[in-house]
Formats: structure tokens, C-alpha cells, sequence
């Protein structure tokens, strides 16, 4: 007879195993993303990603919440968390055409610790002193991986650490959201909001779509999508702790894809920075965990 902690167990590794999948779904939406930068500007690359991928959002909200998830009862807050998401999608599709897609997406696990920082400076939380020294690791691990005043320094570095903020932005964004709002409102609104303020910028940018790039464009709807819905039912079945830290997966899965296509091979520096980010984002995790249990 199958026991409490059977199923826990069972609901924990089912968790487990749909973050992993979310997070390779979302790596190869990248490689993707990067793959069309190099042909079209990244708003128009978003645009179509979103008309594409809003009628299976709005099809799963409904599904999974009813017609309640497809209400608002604030608007103005999903108003705000698309504006960040459209301009930090916009910054991390600019960079994957400059930096190689394992640089990016080491850059990008600096948000944990922004989130950590800007919950003390934005909600005022309470932050005790191991969370923030482990903050200050992680941006020594930045510092490894961008190396300003060097002569490998690029200035694309700062694009992804400028998507990470936007980024924990956009994750502290979600307290300011009715709280009789479900996860599958935020999700549809989130790419709904991205619909329409790409589409308002894309006229300026647009060049002619190729026929041999319609599927990518599928593609990367496809892909991100689910990716985003995987993760987020991987929340709803285990607790956070034992998910979040099999994120980090996603370094694997970009040194993999970069070195398939693109024959990138991140450096020692980016190896060294990424253990030192991951590292200090495991610690936070770690820490809120105890606070919360």
C-alpha cells in the first residue's frame, strides 16, 4: 500500500522531471531565437513568436482554470509585467546573436540574486546577512564571467545582466497581481500584453519572413510555451526548493546546443563564473527554504 511520503515522493520527482523538461524546452527556444537573429530584428522575431503562441496560452489557461483565468481584475499590473517581459525578451534576443548562447545563459542565473536584492530595496523585505553575502558571491561570479576593464570584455555582456534585472523585476511584479488571479491568468496575460506591445513596434523593424524560417517561427512558439507551462506545473507539484535548483540545467542544455551548432566552447572564466552564480543561487534558495519551513 502506497503511503503519504510514497506520494510525495512520487509528486516530488514528477516535479522534478517536468522542470527539466521545461527547462530543455526553453533552451532550445533559445537556440532558435538565436538561430533567427541572425535574419530578423528580435522584436519582430517576439511578435511572431507571441501571435503565434497566444491562442495555445489562452487555450491552456482555459483549460486548466476556466473562463476565470481568462478575467483580469487588474490589469494595470499585467500591463506593467508585459512591459518588462517585451523589453527583457528584447535585450536577451540581442544578445544570443552576439554572445555565445552559454555566456548568455550563464548571465541570465544573475536574477536569482537581483531578486533577492530588490525584494530587500523594492518590497522591503527582510533580507538577513548570508542571503546578501551570498549575493555579493554571485555578482563576483558575474564579475568573472564579464570581465570589464579586459580585453575580452564585450559590452553585449550587459545585455543579459540587464535582462536578469528586468527579469527579477518581473518576478516581484507577480505580488502586485490580484491575488484571486491564477497562474494561468498571469500566463496568458503575460504573452497577450507581448502581443500587442510588439506588435506596436514591429512595423519599424520588420524585414520580409523567409519561407524556410515559418517553422522556426512555430518553433520557438511551440517550444516556449511549453516550456513555460512545464516549469510552471512543476511548481504546482513539488515544493519550490526541490525544483528550483534543476534550473540550472539549462547551462548544460545551452553548452550542448552552442557547441552542436555554433561550435561554441565557453572558456575557463565562464565555467569558473557560472559555478561561483549557481552556486550563490542555490544558497539563496537554500536559505529561503529554511525561512519559509
Amino acid at each position: 500500500m502506497a503511503t503519504a511520503a510514497d506520494a510525495l515522493r512520487a509528486r516530488t520527482t514528477t516535479g522534478i522531471l517536468l522542470m527539466c523538461a521545461g527547462v530543455a524546452c526553453l533552451c532550445v527556444n533559445d537556440a532558435i531565437a538565436k538561430t533567427l537573429s541572425s535574419s530578423y530584428y528580435p522584436v519582430q522575431v517576439l511578435f511572431l513568436r507571441s501571435i503565434i503562441a497566444l491562442p495555445f496560452a489562452a487555450l491552456i489557461a482555459w483549460k486548466m482554470g476556466g473562463v476565470a483565468a481568462l478575467k483580469s481584475y487588474r490589469p494595470a499590473a499585467h500591463l506593467l509585467r508585459g512591459l518588462l517581459w517585451i523589453v527583457a525578451a528584447t535585450m536577451f534576443f540581442t544578445s544570443l546573436g552576439l554572445l555565445g548562447l552559454a555566456e548568455a545563459t550563464t548571465l541570465i542565473f544573475a536574477a536569482p540574486m537581483f531578486i533577492c536584492a530588490l525584494s530587500a530595496l523594492v518590497l522591503r523585505e527582510q533580507v538577513g546577512w548570508r542571503r546578501w553575502l551570498a549575493v555579493l558571491v554571485g555578482f563576483v561570479g558575474v564579475l568573472i564571467v564579464v570581465r570589464p576593464g579586459s580585453d575580452t570584455f564585450q559590452a553585449a555582456s550587459l545585455l543579459p545582466i540587464a535582462t536578469a534585472v528586468l527579469y527579477a523585476l518581473l518576478m516581484i511584479s507577480a505580488r502586485w497581481v490580484d491575488p484571486r488571479e491564477s497562474v494561468w491568468t498571469m500566463m496568458v496575460y503575460l504573452v497577450g500584453v507581448g502581443t500587442l506591445l510588439s506588435a506596436s513596434a514591429a512595423p519599424f523593424f520588420w524585414l520580409p519572413v523567409q519561407g524556410k524560417d515559418i517553422w522556426f517561427f512555430f518553433g520557438i512558439a511551440v517550444f516556449g510555451t511549453a516550456g513555460m507551462t512545464l516549469m510552471t506545473q512543476a511548481f504546482r507539484f513539488a515544493p519550490a526548493p526541490a525544483v528550483a535548483p534543476f534550473d540550472y540545467t539549462a547551462l548544460l542544455w545551452a553548452t550542448l546546443l552552442g557547441y552542436v551548432f555554433w561550435s561554441e566552447i565557453p572558456d575557463t572564466a565562464t565555467y569558473v563564473g557560472a559555478s561561483v552564480i549557481v552556486a550563490s543561487g542555490l544558497f539563496i534558495v537554500y536559505r529561503e527554504w529554511k525561512l519559509d519551513s
